[in-house]
């Protein structure tokens, strides 16, 4: 696939973990930068030893798994009517999910079983103790990803992500967030994992029926990553992720810029197409101007005129604040 050079760093040359790289506003690729894990060494070994390694710290807790046909070649999509999925959602324990993908290494074709977005404090209690980086102080969300081969369509996140390949290879797809004219994106409602994706198969695109995304290829990354490397993802970066190895595991850590209390952006898109894409034109127009006025593009001086103890929500937002509009909000909602 065409497009511009990924940004690598060899990071067996830091002295200690260079968090300059977290604010990077583009894809970062850190060759080697998991390499000293010991579940990594374990993966180096085996898929046997890794799932040995694992298994010490794994709960009988029940995690959520995607299990797709053979026919769907690990690819999680949508079904053909698009009125659901062609994979089901099935529970069982991380140790059951770990022995059934070893017991497809030896398959030509085998079915899809995926267990993504799992907290590893959760269901790996421990595990961080010996396999974590040093970006405590952002207080991450730390999630393994667990399948055989697989392919996730092109979809962002909001929070910043890094990605640790433990197990197996990852071949990573990315393109910047203005490109999502040319992606070709699903539903806001009907998703396979909660984020909206790409419609374009990246392997096979049908450039009759998404004929823009020849523009967004001309703008994709696309970063192989072996065990041990781990990449930088910016926040509203679109990401295509494969898993190309008979065992994949891979850990991420997800942060935010801005405190939780202020809540997902998502969300408050879902209740804009709610109360505001279906106005008439002109009420529209009225709408985005107040949006730059108190969103997008705020001024100091558009709220001095109100005493500062008076402002309200117009103030910096802090917890309490949130707590309140939040609060408000809800009651509207009823």
């Amino acid at each position: 696939m065409r497009g511009t050079t990924i940004t690598e760093i060899q990071t067996s040359e830091w002295d200690t973990f260079d968090e300059s790289v977290l604010s990077s506003d583009r894809p970062v690729v850190l060759r080697g930068l998991v390499s000293d894990w010991p579940a990594v060494a374990a993966a180096r070994t085996s898929t046997e030893q890794l799932s040995v390694y694992l298994e010490e710290f794994a709960t009988d807790k029940p995690v959520t798994a995607m299990q797709g046909d053979a026919a769907a070649k690990g690819r999680l999509f949508y079904n053909a009517a698009m009125d659901g999925f062609n994979f089901e959602y099935i529970r069982l324990s991380l140790r059951e999910a770990t022995q059934k993908i070893l017991s497809f290494q030896e398959s030509q074709d085998p079915p899809s079983l995926y267990v993504g977005s799992t907290n590893v404090d959760h269901w790996l209690p421990g595990f961080r103790a010996e396999n974590d980086i040093p970006i405590g102080r952002l207080s991450p969300l730390v999630s393994i990803w667990l399948g055989n081969r697989s392919t996730v369509a092109a979809h962002y996140d909001f929070p910043s992500n890094i990605a640790c390949v433990v197990a197996g290879r990852r071949r990573v797809t990315l393109f910047p967030p203005d490109q999502l004219e040319n992606l070709y994106v699903g539903p806001l409602d009907l998703t396979p994992a909660g984020q909206p994706i790409s419609l374009v198969d990246l392997k096979q695109p049908d450039y009759t029926r998404y004929p823009r995304f020849r523009e967004a290829e001309k703008f994709a990354q696309t970063a192989e990553l072996s065990t041990g490397d781990a990449i930088v993802i910016p926040s509203m970066w679109w990401h295509h992720m494969e898993a190309t190895d008979p065992f994949n595991l891979l850990v991420n850590y997800w942060w935010r810029d801005t405190p939780a209390y202020m809540g997902p952006p998502l969300s408050v898109l879902q209740h804009a197409i709610l109360g505001l894409r279906d106005l008439p034109p002109r009420q529209r127009e009225h709408w985005k101007r107040l949006f730059d006025f108190y969103v997008f593009d705020p001024t100091a001086e558009n709220f001095e005129h109100i005493p500062e103890e008076a402002r309200g929500v117009l103030n910096k937002l802090d917890e309490d604040i949130a707590s309140g509009l939040r609060g408000n909000l809800r009651n509207k909602l009823l």
